[in-house]
């Protein structure tokens, strides 16, 4: 389970036998969401964060916590994913503390 980012507690990672489309998951305090990403032409057009089967979802500010950061960092998720499912990277840990304004 490649952690990749967390943010104000929340934990947000791949499980490594991921598939398609592109998605992590965030997990705080035994709540679990995913965020899936559609890109067309290279550039990321939706986030859709959805609940997981057997898992209570995020909800009110974390929710909304995990979206604002999915908003931001986007890209590097995207990249991370590429990174480790694509190229076989190691990919880097980032704790982030400061809410995103």
């Amino acid at each position: 389970m490649p952690k990749i980012f967390e943010y104000l507690g929340i934990l947000i990672f791949f499980y490594s036998n991921e598939h398609e489309p592109i998605h992590v998951h965030g997990k705080y305090d035994g709540f679990e969401s995913k965020a899936e990403f559609y890109i067309v032409d290279g550039k990321i057009v939706e986030i859709k964060i959805k609940s997981i089967k057997d898992r209570k979802p995020l909800s009110g500010n974390k929710l909304k916590d995990f979206r604002v950061f999915l908003e931001e960092y986007a890209d590097k998720i995207v990249q991370k994913w590429i990174d480790y499912f694509v190229y076989h990277k190691d990919i880097e840990f980032e704790k982030i503390n400061n809410r995103i304004k």
